[in-house]
């Protein structure tokens, strides 16, 4: 298969690199060049192009089997949202309109989930724009479900709780950092995934994913604050965070939801397996990660000179 990777970045790049070594051609556009050896490293072949203008994608010929939408917003702000994820996915619907793929992958958030009861969330659920980022998501959404009902655009969406892995994860960086705080009781529920399981929820949705289907993608645990401390504490001989009112602890651009987002669509339908079930074995394997790095000796070439 020949595929695009639109944002070929932290869940991109190690995605199109499974992609290769499965056999396929594998494209990844980028707004900037900054990656383009990394890239090519992989075996991926690096396109300048910016989903917010159209122009930049109109120099690219729209001949790809799949595509897979995992760009980012380069900020967090209403306007960013809109600009990259609804305006950007009306431009690639343009552009692809004359070719269509066979597969069009777009990974949404869970953040569309407005519920603050601690109760399971299926896909059937309400979705709700709680924050105007939300709004942009589920706007961009409709769009591409829309295209789906309409005209049989082949779009599977995947909504994605919070990413975890190298060198990314807001709740373990808080608290490593010794600046979490337990919001209120710290009953409010968390829903992550880590990135390997992201890009292997990607590729079963391209293998297998039904068009104008949404999946959730997220670990078989979802965790309360109190218990994701709890635990930490526990793994890193450190005391737990202190206690913050919920209206000083921060409002985060995904909302201060308090859900169980179900899996089990996802298991079912497409065969998907975690590596990392739970928040235990990614954050076991993300902790030794990092102790290795920092255990590790320096190579020569970067090692102080004495004085």
């Amino acid at each position: 298969m020949r595929v695009l990777i639109v944002g070929c970045g932290y869940v991109g790049l190690p995605l199109g690199t499974a992609l290769v070594r499965q056999g396929h051609r594998v494209v990844g556009l980028r707004r900037t060049d900054a990656a383009d050896a990394e890239l090519r490293a992989a075996g991926i072949e690096p396109q300048r192009g910016d989903i917010t203008k159209p122009a930049t994608l109109a120099a690219l010929a729209p001949d790809f089997d799949w595509v897979v939408n995992c760009v980012a917003a380069s900020g967090g702000s209403p306007e960013e949202y809109r600009r990259t994820y609804l305006e950007g996915t009306r431009n690639l619907l343009a552009w692809l309109a004359a070719r269509p793929p066979r597969r069009f992958v777009y990974t949404s958030s869970t953040g569309v989930y407005a519920q603050n009861d601690g109760s399971v969330v299926t896909e059937d659920a309400p979705v709700q724009a709680a924050t105007p980022t939300a709004a942009a998501l589920l706007v961009a959404e409709q769009l591409l479900l829309d295209a789906a009902r309409e005209r049989g655009f082949p779009a599977v969406i995947l909504r994605l709780s919070g990413i975890y892995g190298p060198g990314r994860g807001y709740w373990l960086r808080q608290f490593l950092a010794g600046e979490a705080r337990l919001e209120g009781d710290g009953r409010r529920v968390l829903n992550m995934i880590h990135r390997d399981d992201v890009v292997a929820a990607i590729l079963a949705a391209l293998e297998r994913g039904q068009p104008g289907r949404v999946y959730n993608v997220s670990d078989d645990e979802p965790v309360t604050q109190r218990d994701l401390f709890a635990w930490l504490a526990r793994a890193t001989n450190r005391p737990m965070p202190p206690p913050a009112p919920v209206a000083s602890s921060g409002e985060r651009r995904r909302g201060l939801t308090s859900k169980r987002v179900s899996n089990a669509r996802l298991r079912a339908e497409l065969g998907w397996a975690l590596r990392y079930p739970t928040f235990r074995e990614g954050f076991t394997a993300e902790l030794r990660r990092m102790a290795g790095e920092a255990a590790a000796p320096l190579p020569p070439a970067a090692r102080p000179t004495s004085a």
